[in-house]
């Protein structure tokens, strides 16, 4: 039997082969006949299809707001011009106004039942439109060159890697809509009875992903991957009107791994007694001065200060700062901190993580990376756009939806040699604040996420925004809740004023958003000692809490009788 035939008879079992049969065929068409007069063929072309299956039910003050469920299908042409060392990518920059702008664009969905001619035919109005886009933008940046100093040692445009084919278990997408509705209505009417909170909502989430790829250099792909989400979040405002957000995220890989009603329950209660305890907690002034980041905010730092700047496309491209441009091989932590990217862990602590996967968006295998080695920077998080000295991906290229893939970070591990207990790094803290001639040292152990800038026309900063912030005293010890301040700093700065780690880790999992899209990532890192660390105030707000009692805790009218 003939791999052809071979093909048609596993899709009777699997319809899934169908499709990626379908995107073959046009695949090879358009990589041996697409050719305009007088212009060059491409020399590579990928097809690339992803369905999105996703379920959403979301509820506040005991019922359901939000019960939807969607499935669609889009696809993407990867198609360049030139060759491997110089090709069409990263040309398009300039847009085109006017009368030579095209008036009409290829639609980008695909099929959903997976009718082969239907999806041919689409696969083949989008390449048609990519192949003019990839011969006008590989001319641009050919002019592009005419005023640029000559380079011998500019990286080629695009890797060489070896095909691989690989067809994945399917992972069928089931989530038990009555148990989570009632999980939703109990979990959000534990609010009601806590006057402080004026608005919350617990969100439940189901997420399925179908990717087909099928490039003419011979890699075959169908991989599926689930992410089932329950987000908590509940909000307040404290007496000078600064608003205060609690909450709470669970991550898992399948629906078993979600919390279950009761501990969902008991979640929202504790978010409520922490917001009323931020209330209560005085504004404190801006800080600069010692302060240990637990484990979440730890990873936060690392992820923002550290693993954005590792990114490889951001090391070969004039509009970024180039943190660590040239610096492989030398000292850029300290040394007793190891920083490494592995999509390969499956978990970490117990916890399951956002960023593993098999395959990146670019078909190339997933591979553990060591970025920082006892301090020494040895590597580069890579996509198949080459990195200087590095020629080839190390898996990391990666998108949401249609846009181009980038290297990102996947599953961020941060190791030290240098470890202490709690206890013990408590008390570092201490010590440290009074060499400095600080009252106190601070606390932070949870925070909500961050933000960072890495280009070359902005500040070199990242910011970071913090739930429970907590002044430790220099002498005794005692911890005090505070609020009102946000995290800053520069990343190299704030990075190397590391002093210790602590002597356990937890995971950090979310979405990161960049020029690829939103992807899902994890970071696992151990509480961090840092000597000096920069706090701002917040923005003030000039609002103030609703002025009426909310309907269930206003009190019942007198029945009158006649």
């Amino acid at each position: 039997m003939t791999p052809a035939l071979l093909l048609l008879a596993l899709a009777a079992v699997d319809p899934r082969l169908a499709v990626l049969d379908a995107m073959g065929k046009e695949l090879e068409r358009t990589a041996t006949k697409l050719r305009l007069d007088a212009y060059d063929p491409p020399y590579y072309v990928g097809f690339q299809v992803r369905e999105v299956s996703a379920v959403e039910i979301a509820g506040r003050a005991g019922a359901v707001f939000a019960d939807t469920s969607r499935r669609d299908r889009r696809l993407a042409v990867d198609l360049r011009v030139g060759s491997y060392d110089f090709d069409s990518s990263g040309g398009d920059e300039v847009m085109v106004i006017g009368g030579e702008a095209p008036a009409w664009s290829a639609p980008r969905e695909a099929p959903l039942d997976g009718d082969p001619a239907a999806l041919r035919q689409a696969l083949w109005l989008v390449a048609d439109e990519r192949y003019k886009d990839a011969l006008a933008s590989f001319f641009r940046k050919r002019s592009r060159e005419v005023y640029r100093p000559n380079d011998p040692g500019r990286a080629p445009s695009f890797s060489r890697e070896a095909p691989v084919q690989h067809v994945g278990p399917s992972l069928p997408l089931t989530l038990d809509a009555d148990r989570w509705r009632r999980a939703v209505r109990e979990a959000s009417a534990a609010f009601r009875d806590q006057p402080h909170v004026f608005e919350s909502q617990v969100r439940v989430t189901a997420d399925r992903q179908v990717r087909w790829l099928a490039t003419s250099e011979g890699t075959r792909l169908i991989t599926e991957q689930r992410l089932y989400a329950v987000h908590l979040l509940a909000s307040a405002r404290a007496p000078d009107g600064q608003l205060l957000e609690g909450g709470r995220d669970y991550y898992a890989a399948d629906e078993a791994g979600l919390p279950d009603t009761a501990a969902l329950v008991l979640a929202s209660r504790s978010v409520a007694g922490e917001l009323r305890a931020l209330m209560a907690a005085p504004a404190i002034d801006p800080y600069t001065g010692p302060a240990i980041l637990d484990s979440e905010a730890a990873g936060v730092l690392f992820h923002e200060a550290v693993g954005h700047r590792l990114e490889g496309e951001r090391l070969d491209d004039d509009k970024e700062g180039q943190t660590f441009q040239g610096q492989v091989g030398q000292v850029v932590l300290p040394t007793f901190l190891t920083v490494i990217d592995d999509p390969t862990l499956q978990s970490a602590a117990g916890t399951t993580l956002n960023g593993s996967y098999r395959y990146d968006d670019q078909g190339v295998p997933a591979q553990r990376t060591t970025l920082i080695q006892d301090g020494k920077l040895t590597g580069f998080l890579l996509s198949r756009r080459p990195v200087k000295p590095f020629t080839t991906s190390n898996g990391h290229g990666r998108s949401q939806g249609l846009r181009p893939a980038m290297a990102r970070m996947a599953n961020l591990l941060v190791e030290s040699s240098r470890r202490v207990d709690a206890v013990a790094l408590k008390q570092q803290l201490m010590a440290e604040a009074r060499r400095q001639g600080k009252p106190y040292g601070l606390l932070i152990r949870d925070i909500t996420g961050g933000n960072t800038n890495t280009q070359s026309w902005g500040y070199q900063a990242f910011k970071g925004t913090p739930r429970l912030v907590y002044r430790v005293d220099a002498v005794s010890g005692a911890e005090t809740l505070v609020r009102g301040v946000e995290l800053i700093g520069t990343p190299l700065a704030s990075i190397n004023r590391i002093l210790a780690t602590g002597d356990t880790v937890k995971v950090f999992n979310g979405y990161c958003g960049a020029e690829s899209g939103s992807v899902p990532t994890s970071t696992v890192a151990p509480p961090v000692l840092v000597a000096e660390l920069e706090l701002q105030r917040v923005a003030k707000a000039l609002e103030r809490d609703p002025v009426l009692p909310s309907p269930w805790q206003a009190p019942a009218p007198r029945e009158v009788r006649p």
